[in-house]
C-alpha cells in the first residue's frame, strides 16, 4: 500500500540526499532507492576528496547560458546562506579558503557521512543495489516506482539519478534520462564537461608533466572563444587543471563540430609586455660564456625548456653567441605563447559532470515536471552545468532542497 505521504527518492547523490532531509523535516516518509552498494559516491570524491561544498562568490552566470534566466530565483531560495545554515543544523563546520568553502575535516567522506546520519535520524528509509526502471502513476494518482528488485508506491517521486560523468567510479549512467523521456520531457545533448583537453602533440613533456600558474587562451584562427587563469597541468597526452576545465565545455562544443581549436599559454602571467621585454634583456646580458641550455635553466621548468628547443630543433649546448641575439630572444618569448594544439577532450570516464540533460523549460520554479504533477527532476539530470569552485554542488543542494520541501507538501 502506498503511505499517504511518501516520497521517493530515486539516487542516493548529493541533490538526493538533500531532498531527502529536507522532505523528511517536513513530515514526509522518504524512500531513497540506490543503485550502488552505498550513498554519496561521487560526492565522497569531488574536490580532490576534500569536497568544495560552495563559493561565497556566487551568482548565475557561474552556469550555463541556459540556466542563468531562472539561477537568480534559485539561488535567492537556496543559496550560499541557506547551504551554510543547512549544513550547519547538520553539525558539520566548514572552513573558509578565499571563498571556496569546504568541511574543517578537510575530507568529502565527512560530508557523506553527516548526510546520511541525518537521514537516519530522521528515519529514511534505503534501499541499496536496486536499479530504478520504471516510473508510472495509476489512476488514483498515486506513483508506481519499479526497480530490479521490487516495487514501491508514493504520492511523490523525485529523480536525482545524475548524468553520465565518471560511469565506472560512481556508477552514474544517465538512467534518469530515459524514464524522463518517457514521461514526455526533453533531454538536450549531453556531453562531457570539466575535462582534460587531449594534444597529439608529440613534443609534449613525457612523464609527470608540468603545473604552472599560467594564463591559456583558446583561439580558433585569431578568434578567442576562452581565457582562464590558474594552475595548469601539461602532460604528454594534453592539457589539464581548472582553468583548463573551466574553459573545456566551451572548446569542447566547438571541436565536436570539426572546429580546430589552439591554446596559446604564457607561462609569464605576472609580466605585461615591457616587463616581460626587461626580463628577456636582462637574461640575455647576463655576463660569461654561457650556453643556450644554461641560460634557461633558471628561466622556466626544464620539461618546458626542453620542449620549446626540441620544436625550434636548436641544441641547448649551443653558445649564445652561436644562437645570436634575435634567436635567444624568440625562444625567450615563445614561454608566453606556448602552443598546443588541441585535437580533442576526455570522455566521461575522466569528466567532473554532464553538459546537457533534462530541459529546463520542462520543470516549474520547484523541479516539478509541469506534464506530470508530483514527479521531480533535480541535481545533473536537468541542463545545469556550473564552473569548478563548488558551484556545482551548490546546485545540488538548492535543488535537492527545493524539490524535497515541494514533495512534502503535495
Amino acid at each position: 500500500m502506498a503511505s499517504s505521504n511518501r516520497v521517493i527518492i530515486a539516487g542516493a547523490g548529493a541533490s538526493g540526499l538533500c531532498a531527502a532531509i529536507a522532505a523528511a523535516r517536513d513530515g514526509a516518509e522518504v524512500t531513497v532507492i540506490e543503485k550502488t552498494d552505498s550513498c554519496g559516491k561521487k560526492l565522497s570524491m569531488t574536490g580532490n576528496g576534500r569536497c568544495n561544498l560552495t563559493n561565497l562568490d556566487m551568482s548565475a552566470d557561474k552556469y550555463n547560458e541556459e540556466a542563468r534566466g531562472r539561477m537568480d530565483l534559485w539561488l535567492k531560495r537556496f543559496g550560499v546562506r541557506q547551504a551554510m545554515d543547512f549544513f550547519a543544523s547538520l553539525g558539520l563546520v566548514i572552513t573558509n579558503e578565499d571563498g571556496y568553502l569546504y568541511p574543517i575535516s578537510g575530507q568529502a567522506a565527512t560530508v557523506v557521512a553527516v548526510l546520511f546520519n541525518e537521514c537516519k535520524r530522521l528515519g529514511v528509509t534505503f534501499c541499496f543495489n536496486e536499479q530504478v526502471k520504471m516510473v508510472n502513476k495509476d489512476d488514483k494518482g498515486t506513483f508506481i516506482v519499479k526497480t530490479n528488485v521490487n516495487e514501491y508506491q508514493g504520492k511523490a517521486v523525485i529523480l536525482a539519478t545524475g548524468g553520465l560523468a565518471g560511469p565506472k567510479t560512481t556508477g552514474s549512467t544517465g538512467d534518469g534520462y530515459y524514464i524522463c523521456e518517457k514521461h514526455g520531457m526533453t533531454k538536450k545533448e549531453t556531453g562531457p564537461a570539466l575535462v582534460p583537453l587531449l594534444s597529439e602533440d608529440g613534443t609534449l613533456p613525457d612523464n609527470s608533466g608540468v603545473r604552472a600558474l599560467a594564463n591559456v587562451g583558446f583561439y580558433i584562427g585569431d578568434e578567442l572563444i576562452a581565457s582562464e587563469y590558474g594552475e595548469i597541468q601539461i602532460t604528454s597526452k594534453g592539457i589539464s587543471g581548472i582553468p583548463v576545465m573551466q574553459a573545456s565545455g566551451v572548446v569542447a562544443e566547438h571541436i565536436s563540430k570539426g572546429r580546430p581549436v589552439t591554446a596559446y599559454i604564457n607561462l609569464f602571467p605576472g609580466y605585461n609586455d615591457d616587463e616581460f621585454d626587461s626580463l628577456v634583456k636582462a637574461m640575455m646580458s647576463l655576463p660569461g660564456d654561457r650556453k643556450l641550455g644554461e641560460l634557461l635553466e633558471g628561466f622556466c621548468n626544464s620539461n618546458i625548456n626542453e620542449m620549446i628547443l626540441k620544436r625550434m630543433k636548436i641544441n641547448k649546448n649551443m653558445k649564445l653567441k652561436n644562437v645570436g641575439e634575435s634567436m635567444t630572444s624568440c625562444i625567450l618569448h615563445k614561454y608566453r605563447e606556448l602552443k598546443v594544439d588541441i585535437s580533442g577532450f576526455a570522455d566521461y570516464k575522466k569528466a567532473q559532470v554532464t553538459k546537457g540533460g533534462i530541459s529546463l523549460g520542462d520543470i516549474d520554479d520547484t523541479m516539478q515536471s509541469k506534464l506530470n504533477p508530483g514527479l521531480f527532476i533535480i541535481g545533473e539530470l536537468l541542463d545545469v552545468d556550473g564552473r569548478c569552485g563548488g558551484y556545482n554542488l551548490q546546485w545540488a543542494w538548492t535543488s535537492g532542497y527545493i524539490a524535497g520541501e515541494a514533495a512534502s507538501c503535495l
